[in-house]
């Protein structure tokens, strides 16, 4: 310390008092400890094992650190190789998945060739019926004709309506919250059931003709018409009078259904006429165990009355959330 006389004279050091032995004092004296941990904040122990390693790394041989270069070399390499083992493709995945996909192809090669025997056998039936008929009188052998086109079960052709349904163009992409701008059964089935209120004489979905026992139906991703699978773009065909189908399908619960679809749901919808539609015919179906019940007279069971609605009624357009008033142009 210094102090400064009264009169402004040059300050003079105040004289530090003299430890034991005559040896001057450190100012800090009293605080050894704090001293002691901020210059040696290493234990003893931990500093005397650190000179020992370093002294040892010293005097370590050439040929041991050698060893350790080479060691770690190996050890690198070694991972390299196993990180690439990991990731490549497991060789007994590969024939596995070679053989279910072969074995795909040729169960969808024996079903399409099963699907065309079908058909040429029941060509071959056809032709026997029409020929046994024929010599019994032409009035018998027309009304199976017309009972064939009323079941779906006989190929027809001629002019109609083409309605086709799409799935948004974001919901083809697969973006994630357009789940409702997907063609769902309930959109077909309205179709469906207006087309045929408007007078169509024969509907076929995706090329899959629709009969009296004929199912739109949802099974998880897909729809599924007569148990076949289709996919987007929905084509429906309709065979009748392209004018008046369009003029009376314009008066049904779909035409609002559609405009909710394509305003609402950025859902594709087109429709267009055709001059000549082919429709296939629907495979035949013999029902084993169905039989009609008799009523309390002992009759057969009347059918049911015209005023029961059709399942995909005008409430369909409801389902999905938003009001119906827009109507396809």
């Amino acid at each position: 310390m210094s102090r400064t006389d009264d009169d402004g004279a040059t300050p003079v050091a105040a004289p530090v008092p003299a430890g034991p032995g005559g040896r001057p004092r450190r100012p800090d004296e009293s605080m050894s400890l704090l001293r002691e941990l901020l210059e040696n904040p290493l234990d003893a122990g931990y500093r005397d094992m650190a000179a020992r390693k370093s002294e040892a790394q010293q005097h370590l041989p050439w040929w041991r650190r050698a060893a350790v270069l080479v060691l770690c070399v190996v050890m690198g390499m070694g991972g390299v190789w196993a990180a690439k083992a990991l990731r490549a493709p497991q060789s007994g995945f590969l024939p596995a998945r070679t053989l279910l996909v072969e074995q795909i192809r040729e169960r969808a090669a024996e079903g399409d060739a099963l699907r065309t025997s079908n058909a040429e056998s029941a060509a071959e039936i056809e032709r026997l019926r029409d020929a046994e008929l024929s010599g019994a009188g032409s009035e018998l052998l027309t009304q199976v004709r017309l009972l064939g086109v009323a079941s779906g079960h006989v190929a027809v052709t001629g002019p109609g309506i083409v309605v086709t349904l799409e799935d948004s163009a974001a919901a083809r992409r697969g973006v994630a919250g357009t789940e409702d701008e997907r063609v769902t059964d309930v959109d077909l089935q309205v179709l469906v059931n207006s087309l045929w209120a408007s007078g169509a004489e024969a509907i076929a979905v995706n090329g899959q003709r629709l009969g009296p026992t004929s199912a739109i139906r949802t099974a998880g991703q897909a729809i599924l018409v007569n148990l076949e699978a289709v996919v987007s773009p929905y084509v429906v065909e309709a065979i009748g009078d392209p004018e008046q189908l369009q003029t009376r399908l314009a008066r049904t619960p779909a035409s609002t259904h559609l405009g909710v679809l394509r305003g609402t749901y950025s859902i594709g919808v087109s429709i267009r006429t055709a001059d000549d539609l082919e429709l296939p015919g629907l495979q035949q179906l013999t029902p084993e165990l169905a039989e009609p019940l008799p009523d309390d007279d002992g009759g057969a069971v009347s059918p049911p009355s015209q005023d029961v609605p059709p399942s995909g009624d005008s409430t369909a357009a409801e389902d999905r959330g938003r009001p119906a008033d827009e109507e396809v142009r």
